[in-house]
Order: C-alpha cells, then structure tokens, then sequence
C-alpha cells in the first residue's frame, strides 16, 4: 500500500514548508521530516535564522504526533542544524558549510567502501567500479 502525502505549513515567520510523509517506506516518520529539513537547509532554501514551525504546528499540518516531530527536532539540533530555544522556537543554525561538506563525504566514502568491498569480493575490476562510479556522477543512465 502506497500512502504519500505533501504537508505545507505556513507559520508565523511567513515561510511555508512542504514536508512530504511516506508510509510506503521503512524510514521512520520522524527520520523522513529531519531529512527533508536538512535537504531544504543545505540547498539553501532554508536560511541561516529562518524560524521553522512550532512542534505543534507541523504535527498538526502533517497529521502527526508532536513527540514525533519533537524527536526530528532534537536529532536535527543534535546535528548543528537547528537551534532551539524555550518560548521561542527553533531556527536554522549559522552551520558550517565545511561541516555539511564534511559529514557529506563521510557518507559517500561508507557508500564507496561497500562498492569496494563488493568488487573484491565478486572480483569486479576497480575500472568498472570506476566507470560506473563517473557513469552515477554524471547522471547518465
């Protein structure tokens, strides 16, 4: 069963946001609102001191519970993304770029780390991993 829906929360600081909600995922819901946040933050559509909807605002706009969206809060904070201060509200973080760069590149050598490790394994010339790894970074199909 798929199940999709786009929530846009227009707050008090003027700005709307779409959060789109999968049930057709395995990827927790409050894991799916913390990576959009974090996508809208790094693209720059999100400023540094942009306020974001209360808790209780987009729980209500998403049609969820407000321990969920407490939690991709907390864990978007926990990762520089965020600041949150009691009585009023949460607001994108000055955050470093090197920072995003950083943790972006930790990420893509864990992926390159398993094709390496596969291509071991099933003997796959580290040529070929390279010609698919620039066929990916191109976009080509």
């Amino acid at each position: 069963m798929y199940i999709s829906a786009i929530h846009t929360t227009q707050h008090k600081g003027g700005n709307t946001i779409d959060i789109i909600i999968s049930s057709n995922t395995s990827k927790p819901i409050y894991d799916q609102i913390a990576t959009q946040i974090k996508a809208m933050i790094m693209s720059g559509e999100l400023q540094t001191g942009t306020p974001l909807p209360s808790m209780r605002e987009l729980a209500k706009s998403t049609h969820v519970s407000v321990i969920t969206v407490k939690t991709a809060y907390e864990n978007l904070q926990r990762d520089g993304f965020i600041e949150t201060t009691v009585g009023r509200g949460s607001f994108v973080s000055a955050q470093n770029k090197d920072f995003v760069q950083e943790e972006q590149q930790r990420r893509a050598e864990e992926h390159l780390q398993q094709a390496a490790d596969i291509g071991r394994t099933y003997n796959i010339p580290v040529d070929t991993l390279v010609d698919m790894l620039k066929i990916f970074y191109q976009g080509e199909d």
